[in-house]
Order: C-alpha cells, then structure tokens, then sequence
C-alpha cells in the first residue's frame, strides 16, 4: 500500500505513515475500526462498515453507517432495511446507506440498530450496534491535522473513487470514538473545543465502493 505523509501539528510537527488507498490491510489497536459482527441466512452476509457496537458522534457533525453484502448470488436485487434507526437520520433501501447529523436535542444514545439485506431467496442481518450523540466539545484547546492525497490503490492501480477521510480521535488511543467525515478535497482539518488532557488522533481514507485503509499511527496532544 503506499505510504503518505500526515501531520499533526501542535507545539511541534510530528510526522506519521498513512496507509491510504482502496481496501487497506494493517494493524491496528483501534476498535473504532471494527465492523459490527455479521450474522447470516446461507452464504449471505451483511456487516455495518464503520459503524462499531458503540459509536459515538459529535452535536453538528455527519455520520454515515454502510450495510457491505458478501455472498449475494450474482445479479440478484438486494434490498436493504433498518431497525430502531435513530430519529435524525435517514435510510436508503436501495444502497443500504443510514446517514445524518445530530442537533443538541438528539444527544443520548441509540441502541439496538440494526441492519438487513434481502435478496429475494434470503435474508442477513447484522448484529445490534449502539450509536451515542455526544454534546460538543465544551473545552477551548484545537488540534489541526494535514495530511496528502492518496493517489494509488493498495495493487499500484490509479486511485479513481476516493470518496474522502474519516477522522478518529479521544482521549483513550484504544478507543478513538468520536469520528469525523471529511470530503475527498478536504486535506487538513482543524478539531476545536477540546478540553484539558491528552487527546489522541488518527485516519483513514475510504472509497466510494466503501474499501477503507488501514488506520494512521496516532498522533497525541496534550491540552492544558
């Protein structure tokens, strides 16, 4: 997979190996990067994508949750549905796509999701994920992150569909809950309102067709 330079800046530029590209293999500690588990009628199978078994957003910030099918017969029509979806965001049956942004009266948190793909013979579903709406940071300490486009997939092939980055950061590394969508022409952002503590950061970059790399080293700043 190609490497590409990412900053952190603070009080200094440290300098971290972004794995981007389509489909990214790697290791990592982060379980923020962990699908839901999948569950499945025959062969079929459908998992969350992004969305963990806790995912927390920020008040005002996007969140998108992907349903990824495995094992559909070959030109079969899927058809996708949701439940106890949370009241700000929307569904599309047709690409399985649970979307939206939380205002300040939608912080709590939102249990029992789930996700299911049809394809007419059979049925899969994933299991329950949970989705908390956190206020924003109340704190005043910023972090900017920059970082370089990708331009190859992980075979050396012209990276065609990037579709754009998403931001992982808390104050546990382990736990890197709070995840921020940003656009494909979007390579640097700035994080505000963060409170006093160590505050740990790290991305990914993901396709159009939902392939995703390998997490970032994380990077840290301290917030006093």
């Amino acid at each position: 997979m190609r490497a590409v330079s990412f900053r952190f800046v603070c009080c200094a530029v440290l300098t971290l190996a972004l794995l981007t590209g389509c489909g990214g293999q790697g290791t990592s500690g982060n379980s923020s990067s962990a699908s839901a588990a999948q569950t499945s009628t025959k062969s079929m199978q459908v998992s969350s994508g992004t969305a963990t078994a806790q995912s927390t957003v920020m008040v005002g910030q996007s969140f998108t949750v992907t349903a990824h099918v495995t094992g559909a017969p070959p030109g079969a029509t899927l058809t996708f549905s949701v439940h106890n979806a949370p009241t700000w965001m929307t569904f599309n049956a047709t690409t399985g796509v649970l979307s939206g942004s939380p205002t300040a009266g939608d912080v709590g948190t939102y249990s029992n999701i789930t996700l299911s793909v049809n394809d007419g013979q059979a049925s899969a579903s994933t299991s329950p994920f949970s989705i908390t709406v956190a206020s924003a940071n109340s704190g005043t300490g910023n972090a900017m992150l920059s970082w370089t486009a990708p331009t190859t997939n992980t075979n050396g092939s012209t990276l065609t569909d990037l579709a754009g980055y998403r931001i992982y950061y808390g104050t546990d590394p382990g736990n890197l809950d709070v995840v921020v969508n940003v656009s494909p022409g979007v390579n640097s952002y700035v994080i505000e309102g963060l409170t006093t503590g160590t505050w740990y950061f790290a991305v990914k970059s993901y396709t159009n067709a939902g392939a995703e790399s390998a997490l970032s080293n994380i990077a840290s700043k301290i917030i006093s």
